[in-house]
C-alpha cells in the first residue's frame, strides 16, 4: 500500500492570515537579543557606554570669570566682560544670559569630552526671557590642525527648526573657509559646487521651541550624528566630519537665554 501526505488546502482567507502570522513570528525572532534602537540613545549610551562625566550643578558659582562656574567647566568669552554675570548657578540650575553684544560672542561654555563615539544627555528649558531663544551643543577638538577653533560638529535648536551640522568638512575646515568667506563678505550668492558641497554637510527638521523641560540626547556614532529630544529621534544625519576620532570638547554656544538643569557625558569608544 503507498502512503502519502495529503495536500494542506486553504483558503484565499487563511493563507493570507498565515503569512501575515508567519511575518510577524519572524519579526519577533529578529528583535530578540537586538542592540537599542536609534529611537532611544540615552538606553544605547547607558548600555553600551561609560560615564565619564555628569553635573547637577547643585553648588554657587565663584565670579564670573571663565572658570566661575566651576567642575571643569570652562566659559571661554566669559574674561571679555568680566562686570557681566553670564552664567549663575541658581537651585541646581545654570541660568546662561549671554553678554554677546558686549563680548562680540555667543557664551561659549565647554567641558572635557573625550570620545569618538559616545555623547551627551542634558535636561535644557527655554525660560522665554529673551526673544528667540535657541541653543547650539556639540564637540570641538582644538588640538585638530586645518579646522578653525576646532570646531567639530553640532545640533542647533531654534524656535522654527532642528539643525544638524558637520562643520569640520564644512563651513570650519580652512580651506572651505578661505574660499567661502569673499562671497559672504560680498554679499554673493556661493559657486554652485561649493553650495552644493555646503548643503550635504547638514540637515533641518520643523520642531515648535517652547518653555517647557525637555531631556536631549546628542550622539556621534561612526558618521552619524543623532539628536533625540524626551526619549523620541528627531533627527539624524550622516557626513564625513561626524567619525573625527577625538571630541575632546562638549560644547554650549547659547546666543540669548537658557536653563541647563544636569549634563551627563558617555563614551562608548
Amino acid at each position: 500500500m503507498r502512503s502519502f501526505v495529503r495536500p494542506l488546502k486553504m483558503s484565499a482567507f487563511s493563507f493570507r492570515l498565515f503569512v501575515l502570522v508567519s511575518g510577524l513570528v519572524a519579526a519577533g525572532t529578529r528583535l530578540v537579543g537586538a542592540t537599542p534602537s536609534p529611537g532611544n540613545d540615552r538606553v544605547w549610551l547607558e548600555s553600551k557606554g561609560a560615564l565619564i562625566f555628569h553635573d547637577a550643578f547643585e553648588r554657587e558659582e565663584d565670579g564670573n570669570l571663565a572658570k566661575a562656574i566651576g567642575n571643569g567647566w570652562n566659559s571661554a568669552t566669559a574674561d571679555r566682560v568680566p562686570q557681566i554675570k553670564m552664567a549663575d548657578l541658581d537651585g541646581g540650575i545654570l541660568k546662561i544670559a549671554s553678554a554677546s553684544k558686549e563680548a562680540g560672542h555667543s557664551a561659549h561654555i565647554h567641558h572635557e569630552a573625550g570620545f569618538s563615539d559616545g555623547g551627551a544627555v542634558v535636561r535644557f528649558k527655554f525660560p522665554g526671557l529673551t526673544k528667540g531663544e535657541s541653543l547650539q551643543l556639540g564637540f570641538v577638538d582644538r588640538e585638530t590642525q586645518g579646522i578653525h577653533a576646532g570646531h567639530l560638529c553640532y545640533a542647533n535648536l531654534a524656535p522654527g527648526g532642528i539643525t544638524l551640522m558637520d562643520w569640520k568638512t564644512g563651513v570650519m575646515n580652512l580651506e572651505i573657509r578661505q574660499r567661502r568667506q569673499p562671497y559672504l563678505d560680498r554679499k554673493e550668492p556661493l559657486p554652485a559646487d561649493l553650495d552644493a558641497l555646503l548643503k550635504t554637510k547638514q540637515i533641518t527638521v520643523p520642531w515648535k521651541a517652547d518653555t517647557d523641560w525637555h531631556e536631549l540626547v546628542l550622539v556621534t556614532e561612526g558618521d552619524e550624528m543623532r539628536l533625540s529630544l524626551d526619549g523620541k529621534l528627531v533627527a539624524r544625519h550622516r557626513s564625513a566630519g561626524f567619525a573625527h576620532p577625538m571630541k575632546r570638547w562638549f560644547s554650549f554656544l547659547v546666543p540669548s537665554t537658557v536653563w541647563i538643569d544636569d549634563v551627563k557625558i558617555w563614551k562608548v569608544k
